[in-house]
């Protein structure tokens, strides 16, 4: 993908294309913006002002690349107008055979868009990131000067990559990249960085055709796919605050034998070990209602968004958003010493198709927001956590994202599940989609890379990225905000025999709240799913259920003593110890 800048009388337009474009189809792009009077058989073009002398009709077959252009050229566009000219996009259509281009988003001209990103973001976008080196014996300059042996490196650098183990740049350090190279580069005007890929047939388009399935074009079909590994991730490391909410999450496998999904919640923060990273940062995880099997479960996802909706807005008032999903896939070994069978590594699979295809579809619903992205939103920070065998038949955790390219061929329908776990299927062109020249590269024997066709399926590694994940070393880390995460019963368990309700909040309430020990009191409360629950009884009012939260998830120790002493003396919390003293 490239930028060309045209600049006429009209002002300066900038147009997305790729180097086989044809040079007619980036003309087309730019006579919706010339004067409606613009006589286009006379439009002339050059690389110098004044000096636009090369008559269009005679080069508008020839690409990009025929023609020399470079990403951030500036084109110079003349043309003489007439009167009673019609619309120039209409003339410049019937002109010039348009040739293969991608549709573009608006470009913002002054900078980055006005969109409000999340606070990681922003704090990360105001730190250089640079990797500071000690001098070596290299060096040959007093204390105080620096060489190119011991000066800072990008936070991009591969060799420190590499060194360091890390497999994928973070995102900010990517975005850094692009944006040294497209507008410093660049200079007198901004030019987005980046662009949300987009692999959908236009289904309205009508440059001389109808729409389709019932005509098609080079302009309003999709490119041919090169797929790759992506060399950044929007998330480098999963962070869970507790290992007894992992220890809670698997109990439910452990009872039953049968499977457990759930979502995460918490926040995103900067992580250290990686130049600009981002963390996720897990706080609670809520079960959506499922029907669980030993191999798998189901969900009726429309249900399921409904309720999690809600609990969103909850979770929001305490400060958490969703930030990804997590479910076991465990098998006891049948030994009887806890270990269980490892069923995914290289030689298998890491996720399989499906878990891919479903992990691209919660990254396109939970964008993340980019004011340096030509839409206005860019990938996804969405996490899959993956519960399962290692390779020494303990349980461990696995994280991953899927690639921009992944959101954006799921998105498009044209990969489905395959037999294979570690392949996904091509879907086939139908009235609904049009699925292009898909190809991957890897290397061969002879270590040359090479471009192979996808189709009929491809490995799916080629849209997987791995994270790193952990629990909190030390007190110098972020405290948990929750400071309970067993006692009372999870969320939609009732098949378990754990249900939510009075009998069950009273076992674990009641006694304390009556005892007059605050700061036991506090702990207790201090729990989500105990939040969510007495949020569901619509006993507490709005006020007193964020005094509850508040109680819950302030971090600093005397606004949750302040607003435990304002819920315990609150109308709502006394109707609610009512009722449990009478159940």
């Amino acid at each position: 993908m490239m930028i060309v800048r045209f600049r006429s009388k009209d002002g300066m337009q900038r147009v997305s294309c790729q180097e086989s474009d044809a040079f007619g189809s980036l003309i087309d792009k730019v006579s919706k913006s010339l004067s409606p009077n613009a006589d286009i058989s006379t439009i002339t073009v050059g690389d110098k002002q004044g000096q636009a002398n090369e008559l269009l009709a005679g080069i508008a077959s020839r690409t990009v690349a025929d023609l020399g252009l470079k990403h951030g050229d500036i084109v110079f566009i003349e043309y003489q107008e007439k009167q009673g000219g019609g619309n120039a996009t209409e003339k410049t259509q019937e002109a010039i055979a348009s040739s293969q281009s991608v549709r573009v988003a608006p470009i913002s001209v002054s900078g980055p868009l006005q969109v409000k990103e999340l606070p990681v973001d922003e704090e990360l976008e105001k730190q250089e990131g640079l990797i500071p080196r000690k001098r070596s014996s290299l060096c040959k300059h007093g204390d105080r000067a620096m060489c190119e042996y011991c000066s800072p490196l990008p936070p991009w650098d591969k060799e420190y990559h590499n060194e360091h183990n890390i497999k994928h740049i973070s995102f900010h350090s990517y975005l850094k990249q692009l944006n040294e190279h497209t507008n410093k580069a660049n200079g007198s005007s901004y030019i987005a960085p980046l662009s949300q890929p987009n692999f959908k047939i236009d289904k309205k388009c009508h440059n001389g055709h109808e729409p389709w399935p019932r005509g098609i074009c080079s302009k309003c079909q999709p490119s041919a796919i090169t797929l790759q590994q992506q060399e950044f991730r929007m998330v480098d490391h999963v962070v869970f605050q507790k290992s007894d909410l992992i220890n809670e999450f698997i109990e439910a496998w452990r009872d039953t034998g049968t499977q457990r999904f759930g979502y995460m919640y918490g926040s995103y923060q900067t992580y250290d070990a990686t130049p600009l990273g981002t963390k996720a940062v897990v706080e609670a995880i809520y079960e959506p209602p499922q029907h669980d099997e030993q191999d798998g479960l189901t969900m009726d996802m429309e249900q399921v968004e409904k309720e999690m909706d809600h609990v969103d807005n909850l979770a929001q008032q305490m400060g958490l958003q969703r930030l990804g999903l997590i479910f076991t896939d465990l098998t006891d070994a049948g030994f009887g010493d806890g270990s269980v069978l490892c069923k995914r590594h290289k030689d298998s699979f890491f996720l399989s198709s499906l878990e891919i295809i479903m992990a691209a579809k919660h990254q396109s619903r939970h964008q993340n927001v980019c004011k340096f992205s030509e839409q206005g939103v860019f990938s996804s920070k969405f996490v899959t956590c993956v519960i399962s065998g290692n390779l020494e038949t303990e349980i461990d955790i696995s994280s991953y994202q899927v690639s921009t390219s992944a959101e954006a061929l799921v998105e498009a329908d044209m990969i489905s599940g395959c037999t294979h776990p570690s392949m996904a299927y091509i879907n086939d062109t139908t009235t609904e989609r049009y699925v292009p020249e898909i190809f991957y590269t890897k290397k061969n024997e002879y270590g040359l890379t090479v471009k192979e066709n996808a189709k009929p399926a491809f490995p799916v590694d080629y849209l997987l990225l791995s994270l790193t994940h952990g629990f909190p070393k030390d007190n110098s880390e972020t405290p948990p905000i929750f400071h309970t995460t067993a006692g009372f019963p999870w969320a939609n368990r009732q098949a378990m025999g754990r249900s939510q309700d009075y009998y069950e909040l009273k076992k674990y309430l009641f006694n304390v709240a009556n005892s007059g020990d605050y700061n036991a009191l506090r702990d207790k409360i201090s729990n989500f799913q105990l939040l969510i629950y007495v949020h569901s009884l619509e006993i507490l009012s709005q006020q007193e259920w964020q005094l509850l939260a508040q109680t819950a998830s302030a971090e600093q120790s005397d606004q949750a003593e302040q607003a435990l002493l304002q819920l315990v003396s609150s109308p709502g919390w006394q109707t609610l110890m009512m009722i449990l003293q009478t159940s």
